[in-house]
């Protein structure tokens, strides 16, 4: 990790231009790397009312917040879904993404802690999420964060791993 200033966040649409361009990178990136035997990766955008608040949030991280004029270089968001079969107040953790030249300095970590911090003042008792075995960064960060593996909660063709994590 080095030492560059911390990523600010900008709550916004998911059909904001600067969410377009961030998750269309997000989708062609994950389809240039998704693992071949496992089929082809499904592409999604997101509903945007499941990402309006106190439903869900979706932010942008921009690298330089000081400047009029910011530099988005990732995304990620939460949205409320069903409850736990244990009642559990859930919401689910979206399209984490960091551009290559941003990744390795934490933010990571921050955009993550970030996104629990909004879950749990929204009232969530429990986050969760999916992803990728070949997302290997991914499934170390949801680890080392706490996330525990749990039972597939979705059908979501492209994920072979479901993670959760009691905020409670």
């Amino acid at each position: 990790m080095s030492d560059s200033p911390a990523p600010a966040f900008s709550d916004v649409s998911v059909t904001d231009a600067g969410s377009i361009v961030l998750l269309t990178q997000y989708f062609s990136d994950r389809e240039s790397s998704f693992p071949a035997d496992q089929g082809a990766y499904r592409t999604t955008f997101p509903t945007p009312g499941q990402f309006v608040q106190p439903n869900g949030v979706f932010l942008l991280v921009s690298e330089e917040p000081g400047k009029r004029e910011r530099a988005f270089v990732g995304c990620g968001g939460i949205r409320r879904i069903a409850d736990s079969p244990a009642g559990r107040v859930r919401y689910e953790v979206k399209h984490l993404w960091l551009q290559p030249q941003v990744r390795g300095r934490g933010w990571g970590r921050v955009l993550l802690a970030e996104l629990e911090r909004r879950a749990r003042d929204f009232g969530a008792d429990e986050l969760v999420l999916d992803t990728n075995a070949s997302l290997t960064a991914a499934g170390v960060l949801y680890s080392s964060a706490g996330y525990e593996d749990c039972t597939p909660y979705n059908d979501n063709p492209n994920a072979t791993n479901w993670y959760r994590k009691l905020l409670v």
